[in-house]
């Protein structure tokens, strides 16, 4: 049964998820604001299937590669998930490849298959290498797979090459990567890749 597999969010917390997202006049929601509430929406209908748990990267000491685990896999996680995400002050930098490999260590990747979900807007910026994870959890893993829900990356700081990293790091465990820019291709995405049919 595919959907009794644990599942780890990695959620990035990092300097430009305080972004606001429209370049518009007077756009002030942030980047930030808009995953937590798809995450609201599509969560709760995924915690009655599996048992979730949650690192999140960005915030701590200043310019540091900061990840945090927040929460191991647990039954019924959308509160505290939402709870410690409600109250994320984005910044630091982007440590994507440690918090995935952080995540596929807490599922025991190495033992049982696990889906990691990760949700960023930014490349790696801690010299950490995407697709090289991809091929070791690959290598080593029993059936972990990651998917990528890249949130407007797209945008001008982040070049071709970083979205081709995550790419990878999809690819190379089975995993998708999808390419959103807006709350509600969010939601979908978020509950397409964590929840079961």
């Amino acid at each position: 049964m595919p959907c009794t597999e644990d599942a780890m969010i990695v959620f990035d917390a990092s300097g430009s998820m305080a972004g606001s997202l429209a370049e518009g006049i007077g756009a002030k929601i942030r980047r930030i604001d808009e995953v937590r509430k798809a995450l609201a929406q599509a969560l709760p209908r995924v915690t009655h299937f599996r048992k979730i748990g949650l690192i999140t990267y960005g915030p701590g000491p200043y310019q540091q590669c900061n990840v945090t685990l927040d929460l191991r896999p647990t039954a019924d996680a959308a509160q505290p998930i939402l709870q410690t995400v409600g109250g994320l002050n984005p910044s630091g930098k982007t440590p994507l490849t440690e918090a995935v490999e952080q995540a596929a260590e807490v599922l025991d990747y190495k033992a049982k298959p696990g889906i990691v979900v990760v949700l960023t807007d930014g490349e790696e910026t801690c010299g950490g290498a995407p697709c090289d994870l991809g091929e070791k959890l690959n290598r080593e893993g029993t059936r972990l797979t990651v998917h990528v829900i890249g949130f407007r990356m797209t945008a001008f700081w982040t070049g071709a090459q970083s979205a081709l990293d995550v790419q990878c790091l999809a690819k190379e465990t089975g995993g998708l990567y999808i390419a959103t820019n807006s709350q509600d291709e969010l939601v979908r995405a978020s509950r397409r890749r964590s929840g079961a049919p």
